[in-house]
């Protein structure tokens, strides 16, 4: 596949080590998603450590995939997925219920008490990109995030910039955010880059 061999060989320069997550798309139905797991699986010696599913969550709920999921864990693929973003916390339950060690945004967990306080337990992290959640309208404004609430419910957080090109977001901006508009003090930001690497695959 060209533009696998690309990817790999330009990554391969990078100062630092470069692995894979391969995502589909849920919204392209299970039989796309398999075409996906078995192009992933086959490429787990050449970086590919995970595999996820992101898109449209109520064109195709996670329920869908446990078996696309149980394929990648068995060939030794970490499991993630987006839930949570513009559907309720019952889609991040479904995302657990299939494997997913991540979630992929995950912040209407916080309508969910009881939620909250599995993923703080079992320290499932939230992967959130404060910038895109209101540039796609999953929340009306900073204001209304949660990012704050989760984390201080003991939630393992990961700041991420989702799409830089798409949603003009980079990395320090997510940090000066959480900074400026939620308090997050030095420390706690220091935290938050260490979750980084603590819950990476």
């Amino acid at each position: 596949m060209p533009i696998w061999n690309a990817l790999v060989r330009e990554s391969a320069r990078a100062p630092l080590a470069v692995r894979w997550n391969i995502d589909a798309v849920r919204q392209w139905g299970v039989d796309k998603a398999w075409d996906v797991v078995r192009l992933a699986v086959e490429r787990v010696h050449e970086g590919a450590v995970s595999f996820g599913l992101g898109g449209d969550e109520a064109g195709g709920p996670a329920a869908q995939f446990r078996e696309v999921f149980a394929f990648a864990r068995d060939h030794g693929m970490r499991l993630t997925c987006h839930a949570g973003e513009t559907t309720g916390p019952e889609s991040v339950w479904q995302a657990l219920e299939i494997g997913a060690e991540r979630i992929g945004h995950g912040i209407r967990a916080i309508e969910d008490a009881a939620l909250v306080a599995h993923l703080a337990a079992q320290r499932i992290p939230l992967e959130i990109s404060i910038t895109s959640n209101v540039r796609t309208g999953a929340v009306s404004s900073y204001a209304e995030h949660p990012v704050r609430k989760l984390f201080d419910a003991g939630v393992p957080l990961i700041l991420n910039t989702d799409d830089p090109a798409l949603f003009d977001a980079h990395l320090v901006g997510e940090y000066e955010i959480a900074a400026q508009r939620f308090g997050f003090t030095g420390e706690e930001l220091r935290l938050l880059a260490r979750n980084s690497l603590d819950y990476r695959f």
